[in-house]
């Protein structure tokens, strides 16, 4: 039986102009592997309804969970909770529970809870909430969809709030090897490799260091006896 699939949905335009470097996506997919869900995809798209829309619809049906990060906080450019209402075809508005949690929040630090602040309690009907252990305001999920904060402290929070209510399959397995060969010398016997083991997927990753040219050589898979006896094919092709 296979695993779980997921897609993530990375929403803004810092990332795509550079500006910011996005490590939610690493973080997600280490998690998932972890829990035994396979990400299978993962967009960018900018700070665009429209195109928001299209992912979400796109993705929530090619997949099991979709995770977005990005676009749910106070400014005028964090548009992504209408968005995820429109891909639904639900009402949006501000919620009691999320104001609740959001106004406790702005009176312990002593803010003023104001209007653009009050933007970040408008939740898509029919969703439940996410908890923000470090800022308070919460994502939600609605259908298959996770909708998350973008700032990496607060998605991660998310992340580890979210993953242990999800069922997962077998978690991935990996065995590395160095093999200091040229990938076209290692082509060959990698893709007999591969062959005898189609359950297992291995891949080969490059190096060039002090004049030395090589690769380290990834075998992942959910089981790990056949992870084993792949490995130990391959230390006996290279003579590890």
């Amino acid at each position: 039986m296979s695993n779980p699939t997921a897609a993530m949905l990375v929403i803004g335009d810092e990332i795509l102009s550079g500006r910011t470097r996005d490590s939610n996506m690493n973080h997600l997919a280490n998690e998932l592997t972890k829990h035994g869900i396979d990400l299978c995809e993962a967009r960018l798209v900018a700070d665009d309804r429209a195109a928001i829309v299209t992912a979400l619809k796109a993705l929530s049906a090619a997949y099991d969970h979709v995770f977005t990060s990005g676009g749910i906080g106070p400014t005028h450019d964090d548009i992504t909770a209408d968005a995820v209402a429109e891909a639904f075809g639900v009402s949006i508005d501000v919620r009691d529970d999320a104001r609740a949690i959001l106004a406790a929040h702005y009176e312990r630090q002593g803010s003023e809870f104001n209007a653009a602040r009050m933007r970040m309690a408008r939740i898509p009907e029919g969703a439940t909430l996410i908890e923000n252990p470090v800022s308070a305001a919460p994502g939600f999920r609605i259908g298959n969809v996770h909708v998350m904060a973008g700032v990496p402290t607060v998605f991660e929070a998310m992340v580890a709030s979210v993953i242990p209510t999800l069922t997962g399959g077998a978690p991935l397995l990996s065995q590395s090897l160095r093999v200091e060969r040229g990938e076209g010398e290692i082509a060959g016997p990698l893709g007999e490799l591969a062959e005898a083991f189609p359950a297992l997927s291995i891949g080969s990753y490059p190096f060039q260091r002090d004049g030395i040219y090589g690769a380290n050589i990834v075998i992942r898979g959910a089981d790990g006896a056949q992870v084993d006896a792949a490995m130990t094919r391959l230390c006996a092709i290279f003579g590890k």
